[in-house]
């Protein structure tokens, strides 16, 4: 990443947002970080909850052999296979086999929806997780994420729709806390305009958070543009500022 770039965004992010956490990226690579690798997970072991490490400024490097979800597998590009019967764990389940989630109405809905999710394939063995402020000039990353409560929200999100006419310039998909913050903005990356993704709606991911956060994961090239569009836009006005003076004082930290 620039260095200029970077602090040029850490001085705007203490300006306009300050008390508010900061955000992480990730980027793919064929090359372990030892250091920072991730444990082996004994057990189902959700990657959200490992990423609250990194948003406390570990950063963390994970293959397939160390997420410890089949879903987190999937959705951050190594595995495109399903669990047996996805369908029905998914939504009803069968009774005296398997439990189901009951996140989708009927087996073939779920199929119904996975013909809309089709899933990414990770361009790297690893995946490298950093909080934006301890990455180097080496990394590059493909998607900022902000974990954030509503105020930092209302801030990302209508900073998101500054510089175009589209009334949705962010999207909600439904998928996995995983998938709205890897699989979706990665998918985006391929559009001319990618949009930011609004997330971490999974009930199953909410355990891993503070009940008032929800993410906001931004393709690199409209994060850039964001940064870009701060001075200029309504960052700047006196109703930003009463809301801003509220995040100081609230915070909003892992």
């Amino acid at each position: 990443m620039d260095r200029n770039f970077q602090d040029r965004f850490l001085e705007k992010w203490t300006r306009y947002f300050a008390g508010a956490e900061l955000p992480i990226g990730f980027y793919y690579s064929d090359t372990p970080d030892r250091r920072n690798r991730a444990r082996i997970p004994r057990g189902h072991r959700c990657i959200i909850g490992d990423l609250a490490k990194v948003r406390m400024g570990r950063p963390l490097c994970f293959d397939a052999g160390t997420i410890g979800c089949f879903g987190g597998k999937r959705y951050l590009g190594f595995e495109s296979a399903l669990a047996p019967d996805f369908e029905y764990f998914l939504s009803c389940g069968i009774p005296g086999k398997l439990e189901g989630e009951r996140y989708k109405k009927s087996p073939d809905l779920v199929k119904e929806h996975l013909r809309h999710q089709k899933p990414w394939k990770a361009p790297g063995d690893y995946i490298h997780f950093k909080r934006f402020d301890m990455m180097g000039e080496e990394d590059q990353p493909l998607v900022i994420i902000f974990f954030a409560c509503p105020d930092v929200l209302s801030g990302l999100f209508t900073l998101a729709n500054f510089d175009q006419a589209d009334p949705c310039g962010v999207f909600a998909p439904f998928g996995a806390g995983c998938a709205t913050i890897v699989d979706y903005p990665c998918q985006e990356l391929q559009s001319p305009e990618p949009r930011p993704v609004l997330g971490m709606f999974d009930v199953s991911a909410r355990p891993y958070v503070p009940s008032n956060v929800l993410s906001f994961s931004v393709p690199w090239p409209k994060f850039v543009r964001m940064v870009d569009n701060m001075e200029e836009s309504f960052l700047i006005t006196g109703s930003w500022n009463n809301v801003r003076r509220r995040i100081k004082k609230a915070g909003n930290r892992p």
